[in-house]
């Protein structure tokens, strides 16, 4: 996953299907890194992750949809 880097983080899964499912729908290919703990599901992040190279259209594509 070295080319991959973070857009956008969370703690809810549902998110980051929301937030992966509105890049694949703009063409951007995204995957999910679950660090949540299974035991203590209170701690962890949730990562959506995109290729280097469409970071910057994948963090415009996420602000102008969800308000950020």
């Amino acid at each position: 996953m070295e080319n991959w880097t973070s857009v956008f983080t969370t703690t809810v899964e549902y998110t980051a299907e929301e937030v992966k499912c509105l890049l694949e729908q703009e063409g951007i290919p995204a995957v999910i890194l679950n660090h949540k703990d299974s035991a203590y599901v209170m701690l962890g992040e949730i990562n959506v992750m995109v290729n280097k190279d469409d970071a910057e259209r994948a963090a415009c594509v996420i602000e102008a949809n969800r308000g950020e």
